[in-house]
């Protein structure tokens, strides 16, 4: 079941559309991009990426990992979207988050997944908040397992429209404590976007963890 729902969160979180572009000249690629001129795009992104703009850098990855105007390349895709993830592109932390915890284009490596999860998820990512809530609930990498973060992750993604986690969060929410869902709530109303997430909580570590 948990391979099932983490394959699910990636599937999903790597189909997403691209956000509004930061520079004019990102505009037209992105446009192109999102009406299938996948020639255009290439064309008009490119420079874009190799001149270092990250929302550049992340489309063309996304071309690449889908094969859309170029031959699929996973190599090249991790390639464009490590060197965005480096320059704080949350779409892209996430995504190379992906690709390292299913193994594509390098050794699958779940500890590193976790860290460029998290970074997204600190940006106030859905889907990273959404995946990283499902390695808390499932003690994946080694994760302790801990309902409230997992249910605080949850209701972090809900609100940024991921709607799996909303019935993820409705159903940890069944095996809690009313304290824990109390202290679930309270991390999530006092979180920001650009501070770190607790590790853990008072209330919600399953005992043996």
């Amino acid at each position: 079941m948990k391979k099932h729902l983490l394959a699910v969160a990636l599937a999903c979180g790597l189909g997403l559309g691209m956000p509004a572009p930061a520079l004019a000249g990102f505009a037209e690629g992105a446009s192109a991009y999102n009406g299938g001129r996948y020639d255009v795009a290439l064309r008009e992104i490119t420079p874009l990426a190799r001149a270092g703009n990250a929302d550049a850098q992340h489309l063309l990855g996304l071309m690449y990992y889908m094969g859309r105007g170029v031959k699929r390349d996973y190599k090249l895709a991790l390639e464009w979207h490590r060197k965005a993830a480096l320059q704080g592109k949350a779409d892209a932390q996430y995504v190379v988050g992906a690709m390292y915890y299913t193994g594509n284009a390098v050794p699958q490596d779940q500890k590193v997944a976790v860290q460029w999860f998290r970074r997204a998820a600190e940006q106030g990512h859905a889907d990273a908040q959404y995946a990283l809530g499902l390695m808390v609930r499932y003690q994946v990498a080694g994760m302790p397992q801990d309902m409230v973060i997992a249910y605080m992750l949850w209701n972090l993604a809900s609100a940024g429209g991921n709607n799996n986690a909303t019935a993820q969060r409705a159903a940890v929410a069944r095996l809690m404590s009313q304290e824990q869902i109390e202290e679930a709530q309270a991390l999530s109303r006092n979180w920001k976007p650009g501070t770190a997430l607790p590790a853990n909580s008072r209330s919600g570590v399953v005992p043996g963890n």
